[in-house]
C-alpha cells in the first residue's frame, strides 16, 4: 500500500495530543503487555506498509552513525574509514556523525538500499516499534508518526488494544 506521504506530517502533528495520551495510557501497563500490545500492532501494520513504497525515513531522518557503522560501511564500499567520513558524513550540532545530506545518499530511485545488508543501527532498528522495553521510547514512537506511516497506523489502532 503507498502511504499518503504528503499529509502524514501534518494528520500526525493534529493528533499529537491523542498519540502522547496514548503513550501516557501504555505507560500505565506492565512493561511485558506494553511490548506484546506494540509488537502485535508492529506486525499488523507492516502488513500493510510497504516500505520500499514509501521510504520516508531514508529521505528525512538522518541516522548517527556509530563507529561500527562507519567500519562496516565503509568495508563494505571498499573505502577507507577516513575517505568515507570525508565524503558522506559531518558532525551535527550534537557531535555525531551524519550523512552530510539528505536524502541518504545511498537510496537510489527505486528505494532499495544500495548498502541494505551494512546499514546502519540505527536504520535497522527503525521505527523501533518491535523491540523490548517499548515504553521507554514512546516519545520518539510518537515523534516518529510524522515520518512513519506504520507507527502512524500503529498510534490509530492502539486505542483498542488498551484498557
Amino acid at each position: 500500500m503507498l502511504p499518503d506521504l504528503e499529509n502524514l506530517a501534518a494528520k500526525a502533528q493534529s493528533k499529537k495530543r491523542d498519540f502522547k495520551a496514548l503513550a501516557q495510557r501504555m505507560k500505565k501497563l506492565k512493561p511485558q503487555k506494553a511490548d506484546e500490545v506494540f509488537r502485535q500492532l508492529h506486525k499488523e501494520a507492516f502488513e500493510h506498509i510497504d516500505c520500499l513504497a514509501c521510504a520516508n525515513c531514508c529521505k528525512g531522518l538522518g541516522p548517527r552513525l556509530t563507529e561500527a557503522d562507519i567500519a562496516r560501511l565503509a568495508s563494505a564500499l571498499k573505502m577507507k574509514t577516513a575517505v568515507f567520513m570525508d565524503t558522506y558524513l559531518r558532525i551535527d550540532e550534537d557531535g555525531d556523525n551524519v550523512f552530510q545530506s539528505m536524502p541518504c545518499p545511498f537510496l537510489p530511485e527505486d528505494n532499495y538500499c544500495v548498502v541494505y545488508a551494512s546499514r546502519p543501527r540505527a536504520c535497522r532498528a527503525y521505527p523501533h516499534t518491535d523491540q523490548k522495553n517499548i515504553k521507554s521510547i514512546l516519545s520518539l514512537c510518537v515523534r516518529n508518526t510524522e515520518t512513519c506511516p506504520a507507527v502512524y497506523r500503529i498510534f490509530e489502532n492502539l486505542p483498542s488494544q488498551l484498557p
